[in-house]
């Protein structure tokens, strides 16, 4: 079976390149668009996005997601109320740039600490996250964006807040909302579960808005491109299936060759083993 999907690629590999340049790598190699980023576009959704936004259009390439920043002074669970309020001013600047570039979902980390839940308990985080959804979820609305939630890795603490499947669970329950999802993240699922990574799309499934397929041994956040590491792309290929999707998935990784300056023949590569990665699965169900 030919995979339903699409692929898209992360704008994080393109820092500091013209979108002249990203067009043409990207139109080369075949993906259906990128991930925008901070890195890439002005904050405030300016006229000078949708101009950018014409122009990958023209080419034929979508920017369907936006990644949203993820320093740690864009924590929108600080238990800072000074720093959580200018957290979501940010934001909702950059969902602004996500609007106008025509982006269908925003991916927010849920927090951009390494703070454990097992030591500061859950409820500081859940009283955050009602207060900065109560205000972004809105905002949403308005602009017509599903706001993407990504599970994180495993903290220098250990346990962190998004790092567990029963987290999205929690979130599920208190915030249900339609311009609510969740954004799976493979590479975090792994280090955080390690064999129970798949537990992560069990949860999610209802929710899930968005992708990104990163492999790794499970020990870090290495960005492997997907079939160099540990990830098991059979039974989440198999469950994207299976679950009926055929949107856009992000690979959020380099090719698998030399760089930084990766060859245009670096980059079809890496789309055209991803997805015989995913072909491979669909036609094999052990």
């Amino acid at each position: 079976m030919k995979t339903p999907w699409t692929y898209s690629v992360t704008g994080y590999q393109f820092t500091g390149r013209s979108h002249s340049e990203i067009i043409d790598v990207c139109a080369a190699a075949g993906f259906a668009g990128i991930e925008a980023t901070p890195l890439l576009f002005p904050r405030g959704g300016s006229a000078e996005c949708g101009r950018a936004a014409a122009d990958y259009q023209t080419a034929g390439l979508a920017i369907d997601t936006f990644h949203l920043p993820f320093r740690p002074e864009d924590d929108i669970t600080s238990f800072y109320e000074t720093n959580r309020r200018q957290a979501v001013s940010e934001i909702k600047g950059w969902m602004e740039t996500a609007a106008a570039l025509g982006a269908r979902a925003v991916i927010q980390h849920p927090s951009c600490l390494h703070a454990p839940p097992a030591v500061e308990g859950m409820d500081p985080f859940i009283r955050a996250l009602d207060k900065s959804l109560g205000e972004l979820l809105p905002f949403a609305e308005e602009l017509k964006l599903i706001i993407a939630v990504e599970n994180m890795p495993s903290g220098r603490h250990g346990e962190r807040f998004g790092s567990r499947p029963e987290h999205f669970t929690e979130i599920a329950s208190r915030f249900a909302h339609p311009r609510l999802g969740f954004c799976l993240d493979t590479g975090h699922a792994l280090m955080s579960a390690h064999g129970e990574a798949h537990r992560f799309f069990e949860t999610m499934q209802p929710s899930l808005a968005a992708y990104h397929l990163a492999d790794n041994a499970g020990d870090r956040d290495s960005h492997l491109a997907p079939g160099r590491g540990r990830v098991g792309w059979n039974r989440l290929f198999q469950a994207m299936r299976d679950a009926g999707f055929t949107g856009t998935a992000c690979i959020e990784t380099p090719p698998f060759d030399y760089g930084p300056d990766y060859s245009r023949e670096a980059w079809q590569s890496l789309l055209r083993e991803t997805t015989a990665l995913s072909d491979l699965a669909l036609s094999n169900e052990n």
